[in-house]
């Protein structure tokens, strides 16, 4: 069995779980999750821990289990605690402004840059150079600060761009003649 899917997810104060059938569902005072999952799979809920087992022996279910502990267990933190991205923009001028579910991006272009946020997303910005996301959901966090850093990528020569706070970018020397 895979070595994740041995360990129990503990079930925090303040989140409620249920398992019909194949779905697993989540609420708290943040939101609520439902998760799909595999056939090959079977989730028990004991004692206020979540344990996850494989239907059979076959590799694909040992692999199916992990990867379902794994998401239950980042949909009972998101929902628990929640999840946050910082993203950097580096660069002359480079600006932007949260007003409600809206980024406004200065990036260099023509025109300003509206991301609209989706449901379930927050968004701050403490200064004109930082942004930071904020949701229950981490796939969907991590989608939208892709999409929000896709807009600039750092370039490598002069590190231009929108990054996220931990990335670091390699500067590439100049071509020399």
């Amino acid at each position: 069995m895979s070595r994740i899917a041995k360990e129990a997810v503990a079930i925090p104060q303040g989140v409620e779980v249920s398992v019909n059938g194949q779905v697993v569902s989540a609420k708290s005072k943040l939101g609520q999750m439902t998760l799909n999952v595999h056939p090959l799979v079977k989730v028990v809920i004991e004692d206020k821990n979540i344990h996850v087992q494989q239907a059979d022996d076959s590799s694909d279910s040992n692999m199916q289990s992990g990867t379902t502990r794994a998401l239950i267990h980042n949909m009972i933190v998101g929902l628990d605690k929640g999840f946050e991205k910082k993203l950097q923009l580096v660069g002359v001028g480079y600006r932007a402004q949260a007003k409600g579910k809206v980024l406004n991006l200065a990036l260099g272009f023509s025109h300003p840059v509206e991301h609209a946020l989706p449901e379930g997303v927050t968004c701050e910005t403490p200064s004109q150079t930082e942004i930071v996301l904020k949701s229950y959901d981490k796939a969907l966090l991590g989608q939208v600060a892709a999409d929000i850093r896709a807009y600039r990528a750092p370039e490598p020569y002069k590190g231009k761009g929108i990054r996220y706070a931990d990335e670091v970018v390699r500067i590439k020397e100049a071509k020399k003649k």
